[in-house]
């Protein structure tokens, strides 16, 4: 049942606005601040079809990351050495923008290094064949080594007794960094309106109407932050990814620390609050994942239950708390689409999993769209 809307909730809500951006992710809230700092009297509107922002952007698992060894080496099999480096340029712009803007404090933002683990000697020797190469590829940027190479110190059972370490990655906690993004939108001035839904856009040289499932208004400008679920609007190669989650109770004497990627990043843990995060296993079933409907599937929770107990903490006594699942936007190219679409309409969509580090940059690029 649509809403009945009053007069002052029209006027004050859903006229005279100069920009209306899609999705309160770390992309749309960016473009908001953005785009307040250039236009400090315009009128900005953000909507959102969940109670909280949807998709990925307060359902992560907090990696400060920007590519393990192995990922890096993937990439470089479909796209070129500028291409890649390029890549880790944006991703690592991205997180010192997050950390500018809203403080290390504030996102309990810790860098204790991030840890590539190995099931197999011959996955581990092939990568650590190319580390030196990427070391030399990234070092542009870092001014030193990024990865390099420390024995199983946390203990891990069944994988090969070195890992190779990011020794800039790091971790953040992602509610306070969603929290404080969102407070910062909202004493600018933004209005943010949730539980509504864009149903469909159409575009003349003056605005665009944007029909909701509450209401259709107009607006001088549409910034479309959807990543995951660009494809229900817009006509782009984006592909929903879903990615599945669990966390333990808090485990005492807890000795593990830091950010972990396991099996060519398609699992990955990290410690949180005396607790193991610990996520992935698309991989089982790319399929089955490609999804923009939320859940946990048995067939992964309880793989990640089984490398949990058997790999990870195999001599603990181990509860799982919660498990839940967000939704990334992939596709075969690793680079985010940004792009006008038209006059009006502008699209800052699949971020490739990388929400975290590109996010806030990818936002404010979305705002420079516009002249």
């Amino acid at each position: 049942m649509k809403l009945s809307f009053s007069y002052w909730e029209l006027k004050e809500w859903f006229t005279n606005i100069d920009f209306t951006i899609v999705g309160s992710g770390i992309v749309g809230l960016n473009c908001a601040l953005q785009l307040r700092e250039k236009y400090p009297k315009a009128k900005i509107l953000v909507l959102e079809k969940g109670m909280l922002p949807q998709g990925a952007s307060t359902k992560n698992a907090g990696f400060a990351c920007f590519g393990s060894l192995s990922e890096l080496i993937d990439d470089l099999q479909t796209h070129t050495e500028e291409e890649v480096f390029n890549l880790v340029k944006k991703r690592w712009q991205g997180l010192q923008l997050l950390r500018t803007t809203l403080g290390d404090k504030n996102i309990d933002f810790q860098q204790n290094k991030g840890y590539e683990l190995f099931l197999t000697t011959e996955f581990y020797e092939l990568c650590l064949d190319k580390k030196n190469a990427i070391n030399k590829l990234l070092e542009p940027l870092f001014s030193s080594d990024v990865f390099t190479v420390d024995d199983n110190k946390f203990h891990f059972k069944s994988i090969h007794q070195n890992y190779i370490t990011n020794l800039f990655e790091g971790q953040i906690d992602t509610g306070k960094m969603a929290a404080k993004l969102l407070e910062k939108v909202l004493s600018s001035g933004i209005k943010i309106i949730n539980n509504i839904q864009v149903k469909e856009f159409s575009e003349n040289n003056e605005h665009v109407a944007i029909q909701t499932n509450q209401i259709t208004f107009k607006t001088k400008k549409l910034f479309m932050a959807t990543n995951g679920f660009a494809n229900q609007l817009l006509n782009e190669k984006v592909q929903p990814a879903r990615a599945q989650v669990l966390i333990t109770k808090p485990i005492r004497n807890l000795h593990i620390k830091g950010t972990f990627h396991l099996d060519k990043g398609y699992y990955y843990f990290r410690n949180i609050d005396d607790r193991i995060l610990f996520g992935g296993g698309r991989n089982l079933d790319f399929k089955g994942e490609e999804t923009t409907n939320f859940g946990e599937t048995a067939l992964i929770q309880n793989k990640l239950e089984e490398i949990l107990k058997t790999t990870i903490l195999p001599n603990s006594e181990i509860e799982i708390d919660h498990c839940w699942s967000g939704i990334m936007g992939v596709g075969n190219r690793k680079k985010a689409i940004l792009k006008q679409l038209s006059n009006n309409v502008f699209c800052g969509v699949r971020l490739g999993g990388m929400g975290v580090a590109i996010g806030s940059l990818v936002g404010k690029e979305l705002a420079e769209l516009i002249n």
